[in-house]
């Protein structure tokens, strides 16, 4: 089988978006099949190594009177269109990744072709879904022109059917979680936390770039109220992002500027120490549609507690109690929350660590997609 991936991000970028086309990539390869890829190039740095080749789409800069005649998305659409071609008459099966015009003009062309596509979307395609009414709505016309599309969570295919967008063979397949975010218990917390050289007797973490939607700016606040009660708590929030200067300033102004380190941008194995390390990973998100990164820290066995963003909720529903949910854009609840759950510390329960090697582990995941490729491709082209 020859797998195109058409995505707008690969890694180094941290997005959900360059991460599953790059992870499943490689475990195709592993089982035997080709695979390429038609990307932007990643905004962070030197391309990873990926699994087979890629071609590079330059992003959109459009010269202002190019974008105000609308010629710019013209020109930008012949482009793709060359690069597209080659690789589609190559694939046996193309899987498109989230929205936008690559993404969207991959899909037509692609059944225009006769060729079987697979579009998987992440949570703001769908969340911020509104249809066009004046000039062509390519992403509705992709959407209901490919061959399957899967969603990162249950709540995500619910919201599609509740905006009119039912459709046949709608998935819902969970992000993975890799080995390095394996079970930790009290022991090995320890050691995880020694090893990043951490003597604080109480451990929050984040994981997310700095962005509004990610909500930094109200955990900070509420570790003004967490340290009334816990002096010893530190907290650690992992990612980049354009609101670094405001966080800083933030924790500054609510004087707590000596209890929150900002690590910046770390690898996947160091996310993976500072999940196992940390008391509670905390996620005050204000939308998520399945958080990987929760899910990355209850398999290590740290509890969540998250905003009742819908992948909040949704976590909620398969993992119970060990991920509580906060009112979001509320520090005090938030606050609360976590004052008691360091009062009563705990790892996470059996049944949280039973569904995480059910349905979020590579293997599990990637059978899911190999039996979606091999529904699509059996399908008599139309």
């Amino acid at each position: 089988m020859h797998i195109v991936h058409v995505t707008p991000h690969l890694p180094p970028d941290q997005a959900a978006n360059a991460l599953l086309p790059w992870q499943l990539g490689r475990w195709t390869a592993d089982a035997g099949s080709t695979v390429e890829y038609v990307a932007h190039p990643p905004r962070a740095g030197q391309p990873a190594v990926l699994p087979g080749p890629a071609t590079w789409v330059p992003r959109r800069t459009d010269a202002g009177i190019l974008r105000a005649l609308r010629v710019g998305g013209v020109l930008a659409a012949r482009r793709i269109h060359r690069v597209l071609q080659p690789a589609i008459d190559r694939a046996d099966v193309v899987h498109v990744h989230s929205n936008g015009l690559l993404a969207e003009l991959a899909v037509l062309l692609a059944r225009q072709h006769h060729k079987p596509v697979v579009l998987t979307l992440y949570g703001t395609e769908i969340w911020h879904y509104a249809p066009k009414h004046v000039g062509p709505d390519l992403f509705t016309r992709a959407y209901q022109a490919a061959s399957a599309v899967t969603f990162y969570s249950e709540r995500l295919l619910g919201r599609a059917r509740e905006l009119g967008l039912t459709r046949r063979r709608m998935h819902t397949v969970y992000p993975p979680v890799g080995a390095p975010f394996s079970w930790h218990d009290y022991a090995a917390q320890q050691t995880a936390r020694v090893s990043l050289g951490i003597t604080n007797r109480h451990l929050l973490v984040n994981v997310k770039r700095l962005h509004p939607l990610a909500g930094q700016r109200f955990l900070i606040v509420a570790m003004n109220e967490v340290i009334r009660t816990h002096p010893d708590a530190k907290l650690v929030i992992c990612g980049t992002g354009e609101l670094l200067g405001e966080l800083q300033a933030c924790a500054r102004s609510e004087g707590v500027e000596r209890h929150v380190t900002f690590a910046g941008l770390v690898d996947n194995a160091l996310v993976a120490r500072y999940c196992a390390a940390a008391d509670l990973f905390v996620l005050p998100s204000i939308l998520e549609a399945l958080p990987t990164v929760a899910v990355e820290a209850l398999a290590c066995g740290t509890p969540v507690i998250s905003a009742d963003n819908p992948g909040g909720l949704e976590l909620n529903d398969v993992f119970g109690d060990d991920v509580a949910i906060v009112p979001k854009e509320q520090p005090l609840p938030l606050a609360r929350a976590i004052v008691d759950s360091l009062l009563e510390k705990r790892r996470t329960t059996e049944a949280t660590r039973e569904a995480i090697e059910r349905e979020f582990r590579p293997k599990g995941v990637a059978s899911k997609y190999d039996d979606i490729y091999r529904d699509v491709i059996a399908e008599p082209a139309t």
